[in-house]
């Protein structure tokens, strides 16, 4: 499946022009970079550099294309700003086509950047979604979609207009392939989940129970045998081997009740948190410190979920620097890109300058 646009370049064109920039600057692998410029043209400087597949993890909140103007005052800075006396951050400002294909250009060029192991996290909202979807499915391959997240964003809202209060957008999960980083992180019950779980008690703690087999049958193996009598049922294996039932039972790890039945002793305090589904709640920053601020949690998630403390974390467009002072929080090397004043403000007064290296490509041809 392909979207069709106008002016729709050829990849070829799109990696040749990748190509022609001319560079005087050598960027140091050791240190975490900060890039000032154009993100095709800082994309194309990286790959120029030798990161070429060597990206781990890319997060990227690009411009909704939300037909406003965003603007940083000195008394507040607003995620949607009416004032005219403001500073413009960024404007945000296409019509559809040229904003496909600004967005196709620069995922042709992380698509080069991105390793086989790596994983892009796209933050978009739903109306610009449906059409990135389709262009991210012809870059990286549909079969490579890993997931449409949900990311609760705000209050349910009151709108006057006939239809739907918006609370959300998405983040589109791809890979490279099938061998992503995936660290398998999950999230603690919360206390409701862990009051009606967990509901009995005894002197160890709160705790409930399960049965002793599981689904799958064993036809020769110790989980088929019998303990104290009793077989697993039809269909069914022991989670363990009859010799570590008797330990647990001797540790009082097994319930039995009245009628002889016994169950596995699970306390809340050994339990190593639920899997993350694909609805998020992380709500943006009530007071913004650069318009469209994501909030911190989000990015640790993404970042802890997707990549290991040896990889490269790339965000092209940084805007306040929160996937920058994440990936540094969790000891990854990062890599920031963007072309606006007011970002970069924002990016070194919240970053300290002595962990990365700063390239302007302002003026490189």
């Amino acid at each position: 499946m392909e979207l069709i646009y106008n002016n729709k370049k050829n990849v070829s064109e799109i990696l040749e022009k990748s190509r022609n920039f001319k560079w005087d600057q050598t960027i140091d692998h050791n240190k975490s970079v900060l890039i000032k410029g154009d993100n095709f043209k800082g994309l194309s400087f990286l790959i120029a550099q030798g990161y070429a597949g060597k990206i781990d993890l890319i997060y990227i909140d690009p411009p909704f294309n939300t037909n406003q103007v965003f603007r940083i005052s000195e008394n507040r800075c607003q995620t949607i700003s009416k004032k005219k006396n403001g500073t413009i951050a960024y404007c945000d400002k296409f019509e559809i086509e040229e904003y496909l294909e600004f967005l196709r250009e620069r995922m042709i060029l992380l698509y080069q950047l991105i390793s086989d192991k790596g994983s892009l996290y796209f933050h978009i909202d739903t109306k610009m979604g449906h059409y990135c979807k389709i262009l991210l499915d012809e870059i990286f391959g549909r079969k490579n979609f890993r997931n449409d997240i949900t990311r609760i964003k705000s209050n349910p809202k009151n709108f006057s207009r006939k239809a739907y209060g918006n609370e959300k957008d998405i983040i589109l999960f791809y890979t490279k392939s099938n061998n992503n980083i995936w660290n398998n992180i999950t999230e603690p019950l919360s206390a409701n989940e862990q009051i009606k779980r967990y509901k009995k008690q005894d002197e160890k703690g709160f705790y409930t129970t399960i049965p002793l087999h599981a689904p799958g049958e064993t036809e020769n193996g110790a989980t088929g045998r019998a303990w104290r009598g009793k077989y697993p049922p039809e269909g069914r294996h022991w989670r363990t081997t009859p010799e570590e039932f008797d330990k647990l039972d001797a540790q009082g790890l097994i319930e039995w009740s009245a009628t002889g039945n016994p169950r596995i002793k699970k306390y809340a305090n050994e339990h190593k948190g639920k899997k993350i589904q694909d609805v998020w709640t992380f709500k943006d920053p009530q007071a913004p410190i650069y318009p469209t601020e994501k909030n911190e949690a989000l990015l640790h998630q993404i970042i802890r979920q997707s990549s290991n403390e040896s990889s490269v974390v790339l965000d092209c467009f940084a805007g306040s620097g929160t996937t920058l002072a994440a990936a540094e929080f969790l000891h990854r090397k990062w890599i920031g890109i963007d072309s606006s004043e007011e970002a970069f403000k924002t990016i070194t007064t919240r970053l300290n300058k002595s962990v990365f290296e700063l390239y302007d490509l302002e003026n490189t041809n």
